[in-house]
This record gives C-alpha cells, structure tokens and sequence, in this order.
C-alpha cells in the first residue's frame, strides 16, 4: 500500500494548485452576476471544447465505465460510450437554438419557467438540483474510495480536502475560474488517460493477449450481441441521455461559447471524444476481468467490479503508478465537481429575481456564493454514506430520463403547453418507477400498488427506456391535441417574465 502522508500530501498541493490557477486568472474579470453565473461570450473553440470533456470526465471515468466493462463486457462499453456522446451531439443542435430564443438567458429553469409555467418549472428545478447534487457526492466518494484503497487515506479527509479547495476557487470566479482549470485539466487528463490505458494493454501482453485472457475467462464480455450486455448497455444510453438534458453544466456552456458556431462545433468535437474516452475506460474493465487473478471475482469484497481499474494497474504496474493513476482520479474529480458547484449555484441564483424584492448584484453573488457552500458542504455528509448514493444516482438518472424530451421539446414545438409537458414527464415517471428495481421495498409497501406492479426490471432498461418512450409519446401526443400555441418571443425576456397561465398563449 502506498505510504498515506505522501498519498495526502500530493492531494493536498494538487488541490492548491489548481485553487490557485482558478483564483489568479480570475481576480480581474467582470464581476458582475451575469458574469459570474455565465462567462457570457468568452469561450473560443479550443477552450470550449476543452471545458466540455473536462466537465464530462469525471472520476467515473476510472470507476463506473470499468465495472460496466467488467460486468457485461463490449455490448455495455458501447452503450455506455453511445450515452456519453449522444447528449454532447444532441447539445451541438438544441444549443444554438437557445442562444437564439434565450440571448440573455442564465439557466434552463429560467427556460422551464418562461417557456412552461410554474408547475413545470418547480419540477425541473428538483430533478436539475438533485441529479447535480448527487453527481458531486459520487463524485467525492469515488476519488475518496480511491485514495483509501491505494493508500488508507480516512474517506473524511479526501473529500472535505477536495471540496474545500473546489468551493475557494469557485466561489470566487464563478464559471470563469472553473472553464480556466478546466483547459488545464484537459490537456493534462486526455493525454495520461490514453498513456494509462495503452500501457495497460501494452502490460498484459498486447492486444491480442488481452483478449485471450478474457476470451479464456469469461468469453461472454466480448460478444457483442450478449443480450445482459445490450440490455444494460442501452439502459445506460436511455439513463445518461435523460440525466445529461437536465445538467446545467451544458447549459451555461451555450452560453459561455463565443457564438452559436463555436457552441455547436465544442459540442460536436465533445460528442467524438467524450464517447471514445468511455469506450476505453470500459473497455479496461473488460481486460481486468481476463487477468487471471486480478478480478476473478467482480462481486466479491476484495475485487469488486468498480475498482477493476486500479486493481489491473497495480498488477501491471505497481504501486507508484498506481499513485500516479489516484493523482489522474483526483484531476478528474476536480474538473466535474468544480463545474457541477458553478451549475448548482447558477441554478438558483438565476432565479432568486422572482423570489426578492429587487436584489442588487451583490446579493446575488453572495446568494450564489452560500449555495454553493451549503451544497458542497451537504456533499461532502452524502460521500460519506457511500452505500446510498449510487441508488440515488439511479433514481435521479430515471428523474431526467422522464423530463428530458418534454423540456426540450419545448424549444421547437409552439402546441407544447406547460400541463401537457408536466403530465408527459409524470407519466413517464410512473412507467419507470414501475419497473425499477432500487425502491421497489418501499413502492410495494404502498397499499394496493404492489400488487398491480410488473416484475422489475434488474438491469434497468425497461425502466430508463420506458421513462423515456412514454414521455416522449406523451409529448407528441400533447402537442397534437393541444389548441393553443406559444409565442417564442417571449422568451427573449425570460430573466423577468412571469407565465400567470402556465406558459400557454392562446392562438386567438
């Protein structure tokens, strides 16, 4: 095991460094809200590609693509790698859009209540907030994990370390210190993460040698037509594509990006790496599996399948590589986690207009500035309680896979009103909650629901999928019989418009 002082203390100058860059490079800026909250206009190409693959790569990199690779083998790493890229593609399209019937916007609550009404609006604002807010609690649990694998280092002090020194440089310079640390982190995390995975295969043999281990150990991982495999593979699709929609993190990306071009080019080259990236990484989980004796037994304590990873780089490599890959987790944490704070607070605080009488930029940046302290510090309790957290992932994963078409539908579609996208996103939902496996105690327990309940669904898909076909068939069904339509200009003043009718206008 590495030595946990050195394991600490390379931690702690990491974590110095990059509050430091974010810190300096942001002393001078505007230091207006809107700035703050957006970067507005202040991305090229380059930096925008580079601050969407370092806000997507975070620690699960290292963690949940190897055990899906580990667990159901090629037919799950292309899911996970199709989910991946799908929203980034989806983004390159509906971004542009945005910018358009939104310029002045801040966030996609700002969207939700404009476009939709305050019914439609308070939902999205839970799903968003509770799917970012459990993203940075894996976030932290996973890279605490990590460190307490590699070097015994107490979970309590990783986490309150990383979110601490996150929390300094974001609550000072808002976006613009996270997009600064995120050009650093991409130029360093791609680069190390390719290094890393060929020398991984190079390790074991070569790449024939990699697939005659797993060939020989579990020969099922490599067809690509193992239904356990497909099954989850696509639930995983389904599942990101929902969560992704409702992540603010892209949304103040629309509208940090210089112009409507660079947005979707960002987008696009983000769609090619983000999926190839995950493919990878899953793909190591897959190797791990067929080295004898390294993950013989995914379920078990001492090889679970979600440190596949780390435990085929210290078979291959030792344990000061082994360091060297933990300081690649921690990069990868900071780059999500610091994007995720910003999103959280641009979330709320965009909003806090309708909610105080008149409030001066002062206030909302000191509004921004105590959510992000709350959130970071609610994190750090939830990280500690890692059992609970990857459920509560799923189920906000399942939040966004029912809410994601209708919200986004509402930027093309004019019948759209804010009940008919409401009562899609619920119905969808229900069917998901229907099938899926995590609380079925607790939903069961409900008087005469239990018996009416299908069977779950215990790698997911029938429930991520079913979410998101039924609203998405709720969704065009509403818009077909709906008599009203919507006036996209009003949504050019979507920082003071208020929607009494629940973002319906009548065709009259």
């Amino acid at each position: 095991m590495v030595d946990s002082t050195l394991a600490l203390g390379l931690t702690v100058v990491t974590m110095v460094a990059f509050a430091a860059l974010g810190i300096w490079n942001t002393r001078r800026q505007d230091r207006s809200t809107d700035d703050f909250l957006t970067a507005r206009n202040s991305m090229g190409p380059g930096r925008t590609t580079a601050t969407l693959v370092a806000s997507s790569m975070g620690v699960w990199i290292l963690l949940s693509a190897p055990e899906a690779g580990a667990g159901f083998g090629i037919a799950a790493a292309i899911g996970y790698g199709i989910g991946t890229a799908v929203p980034m593609f989806v983004y390159s399209k509906i971004g542009p859009r945005v910018r358009e019937l939104l310029p002045e916007g801040h966030s996609l609550t700002e969207y939700a209540h404009a476009r939709y009404g305050s019914a439609m609006y308070g939902f999205v604002v839970l799903v968003s907030a509770l799917y970012m807010f459990v993203f940075v609690a894996a976030e932290l649990t996973g890279i605490a994990a990590a460190l307490s694998l590699v070097a015994g280092v107490p979970q309590w002090q990783t986490a309150v370390l990383v979110g601490g020194f996150v929390l300094c440089y974001t609550g000072y310079g808002g976006l613009r210190a996270t997009i600064v640390t995120d050009t650093v982190q991409a130029i360093l995390v791609v680069p190390l993460l390719a290094i890393v995975a060929g020398g991984v295969v190079f390790a074991v043999g070569g790449p024939t040698e990699a697939v005659s281990g797993v060939a020989s150990t579990s020969p099922a991982l490599l067809d690509p037509t193992n239904a356990a495999g497909l099954q989850f593979g696509l639930a995983l699709a389904f599942a990101i594509f929902g969560a992704e929609m409702i992540n603010q993190t892209w949304w103040q990306r629309v509208y940090a990006g210089r112009d409507s071009e660079t947005v979707a080019g960002g987008f696009r080259n983000a769609t090619v790496l983000n999926g190839a990236i995950v493919v990878v990484a899953a793909l190591l989980g897959t190797i791990a599996v067929g080295q004898g004796g390294v993950v013989t037994d995914v379920t078990s304590a001492a090889y679970n399948a979600d440190v596949a990873f780390f435990v085929l780089v210290e078979s291959a490599f030792g344990e000061t590589i082994l360091l060297g890959v933990v300081l690649l987790a921690l990069l990868l944490v900071v780059s999500s986690v610091d994007s995720l704070f910003s999103a959280l607070a641009s979330l709320v605080t965009a909003d806090l207009p309708r909610l105080l009488a008149d409030p001066d930029d002062r206030t909302l940046r000191l509004g921004a500035r105590l959510l992000t302290l709350v959130v970071a510090v609610a994190a750090i309790y939830v990280s500690l309680r890692a059992r609970s957290v990857l459920r509560l992932f799923f189920f906000a994963d399942l939040l966004g896979a029912a809410v994601a078409v209708p919200l986004v539908y509402g930027l093309y579609s004019r019948r759209l009103t804010g009940r008919g996208a409401l009562a899609s996103s619920l119905a969808g939902l229900a069917v998901g909650l229907a099938f899926f496996p995590d609380f079925r105690g607790v939903i069961t327990a409900v008087p005469f629901v239990g018996d009416l309940l299908p069977a779950a669904d215990p790698l997911y898909l029938t429930a991520f999928g079913g979410a998101v076909v039924v609203s998405t068939l709720g969704t065009l069904v509403a818009a077909r019989v709906s008599s009203t339509t919507f006036d996209f200009d009003r949504l050019a003043d979507a920082r003071t418009v208020t929607m009494a009718d629940g973002g319906e206008e009548s065709s009259d």
